[in-house]
C-alpha cells in the first residue's frame, strides 16, 4: 500500500518517470499521449528545455524570498509581461500558487474593496449553475456543481446561482443567440434586484466553462450584456480563466475574443504549464488604488505567493508562447480537432455536441441524440471512457454530472499548444476507439 495519500486512494496508479514532448512515459516504458494537458495545464508539453533551464538558473541564483520582505525580478518581469497583454483596465497582478488560491484572493479582494470604499453592505456573490471555481471552501461556495459542493454544504458561505450560458441545453429552439444572451442577462439583473442591488459584491463566471460541463463557450454578446448589468449596479465582474486562459482558446486571455474585460481576472494552469505551481489574480487599478489609498494592506496571503522560481518558470513559458507564435497553432489545431470530431460523429447516435474554442474542446455524450437525454448516471460512462482511453495510451479528461451535477457525460480535450496536425489525427483516432469500447461495455 502506498504511503502517499492519492486523490483516488483505491486506485493503483502507474509511476510517471519522464516526459517527451506531448507524451508522458511510465516506469514500464509505456507512453501516454497527453490529450488533456493533465487538466488543461501542460500547454508546452513535458520536456521544454528553455523552461527547465530558466528554473535551474533561478534556483541557483535565488529560489525563494518571502514577499513580506522582498519582491523579485522574475515576479516584477512576469507581472509586466502579463499586464502589457491583458484586457484593458487590468493593471496589477497578485501571484499565488494555483487556481483555487487565485479565486480565494479574488473573493477576498472584492469584499475588501467594498469595505475600503465604505460599502460594507456588499456581501453577496453570484455565480452560475454548473460552474467550477476550485476546491477551497470559498471557491466551492461560489461553484455551482452539485456533487462537488454537497458534502461540504454545512460549512460553505452563502452564494447565489443563475443559469449558465450553455447553448446546447439551455437555449430555446426558437431563440436567437441574441435573445438567449439577453434572457440570461435579465436573469442576472433580477437576481441582483432580488438580493438588493447595493448588497451584491460580484458576479463570478468562467469565460469558457471547463471541467463541469466540458468547454462550453458563451454565445456572442453574452459577456457584453453581463458586463453592462454589472456596471449598472456597481457589481464587480470576476472572470475565471484558470482553465481557459493563457492561450488555451487561441487568445492569451479568453475574454479578448468576447471584447470585454473584468474587474478581477484569475489565471493558473497554462500560466506555468505545470513546470512550477503558480496562479495569479489580475486586478483593475480602481480596486488596487482603493487598497493603497485606504488601509494600504491586502488582508490575505500565503507562504509561497510570488515564488521566485515559479515566476521565472512562468515567465519563460509565456516567452515561449510569444516567440514560437503558438497561438496561431492553437487556433488552427483547434479548428482541425473540432472539425475531425464533428466529421467522425456527424451521425453517431450517442454524440450530442462537439464544442469549444481553440484547443479547449468538449464532446458531450447522450443516450438519445434527438431528445438529448443523458445516460443513466449509474453507468458511469465517463469513467469507462477514461479507462478505455488510458489503456490505449491516451490521456483525456472525462467527467459526469454534465447536465446538472448528477447526470450527463462529457470528455474534455486540451492538448498541448505544440501539437501537430498528425497528433490531432492520432488523438481523434484513439478517442474514437475508447468511446466505442466504453459504449460497448455499458
Amino acid at each position: 500500500m502506498s504511503t502517499v495519500f492519492h486523490r483516488s486512494p483505491k486506485q493503483k496508479l502507474p509511476v510517471a518517470v519522464a516526459g517527451d514532448g506531448i507524451e508522458i512515459i511510465d516506469s514500464t516504458g509505456k507512453r501516454y499521449l497527453d490529450a488533456s494537458g493533465g487538466a488543461a495545464v501542460s500547454c508546452l508539453g513535458h520536456s521544454n528545455q528553455r523552461v527547465i533551464d530558466a528554473i535551474k538558473r533561478q534556483a541557483q541564483q535565488l529560489p525563494y524570498a518571502h514577499t513580506s520582505f522582498f519582491t523579485t525580478e522574475p515576479a516584477e518581469e512576469l507581472a509586466d509581461h502579463l499586464i502589457s497583454r491583458a484586457p484593458k483596465g487590468l493593471e496589477h497582478v497578485y501571484f499565488v500558487s494555483g487556481g483555487s488560491e487565485a479565486i480565494e484572493a479574488a473573493l477576498k479582494l472584492a469584499r475588501q474593496y467594498f469595505v475600503e470604499t465604505g460599502e460594507t453592505q456588499r456581501r453577496h456573490f453570484i455565480a452560475r449553475r454548473q460552474s467550477y471555481h476550485g476546491n477551497t471552501l470559498g471557491a466551492l461556495a461560489i461553484g455551482g456543481n452539485a456533487w462537488r459542493r454537497e458534502p461540504f454544504l454545512p460549512i460553505l458561505i452563502e452564494a447565489h446561482h443563475v443559469s449558465p450560458c450553455y447553448a446546447y441545453r439551455e437555449q430555446h429552439a426558437d431563440e436567437t443567440e441574441e435573445a438567449f444572451a439577453q434572457r440570461l442577462a435579465d436573469e442576472l439583473e433580477q437576481k441582483i434586484l432580488e438580493l438588493g442591488a447595493d448588497t451584491v459584491a460580484a458576479f463570478v463566471a468562467e469565460t469558457v466553462v471547463g471541467a463541469t460541463a466540458g468547454a462550453v463557450p458563451p454565445v456572442r454578446e453574452y459577456f457584453r450584456k453581463i458586463r453592462a448589468v454589472c456596471d449598472r449596479y456597481g457589481v464587480l465582474l470576476i472572470l475565471d480563466e484558470i482553465m481557459s486562459g493563457m492561450g488555451r482558446t487561441g487568445y492569451l486571455f479568453a475574454c479578448q475574443e468576447d471584447g470585454v474585460s473584468a474587474d478581477i481576472l484569475t489565471i493558473a494552469k497554462g500560466l506555468g504549464a505545470g513546470y512550477q505551481p503558480i496562479g495569479a489574480t489580475l486586478v483593475s487599478d480602481r480596486i488596487y488604488q482603493a487598497i493603497v489609498g485606504g488601509s494600504g494592506f491586502f488582508q490575505h496571503g500565503h507562504t509561497y505567493i510570488g515564488h521566485a522560481t515559479a515566476c521565472a518558470a512562468a515567465l519563460e513559458v509565456q516567452r515561449v508562447i510569444d516567440e514560437d507564435k503558438l497561438l496561431p497553432n492553437v487556433q488552427a489545431r483547434g479548428e482541425q480537432l473540432r472539425g475531425r470530431l464533428r466529421e467522425h460523429y456527424a451521425r453517431h447516435p450517442h454524440i450530442g455536441d462537439v464544442r469549444g474554442r481553440g484547443l479547449f474542446v468538449g464532446v458531450e455524450l447522450v443516450k438519445d441524440r434527438a431528445s438529448k437525454t443523458p445516460f443513466d448516471a449509474s453507468l458511469k460512462l465517463h469513467a469507462a471512457i477514461r479507462r478505455e482511453a488510458f489503456a490505449r495510451g491516451l490521456m483525456v479528461y472525462p467527467m459526469g454530472g454534465t447536465v446538472d451535477g448528477k447526470v450527463g457525460d462529457h470528455v474534455l480535450l486540451a492538448p498541448p499548444f505544440i501539437c501537430t496536425a498528425r497528433d490531432i489525427d492520432e488523438i481523434v483516432s484513439r478517442l474514437a476507439d475508447a468511446i466505442s469500447g466504453a459504449l460497448a461495455a455499458v
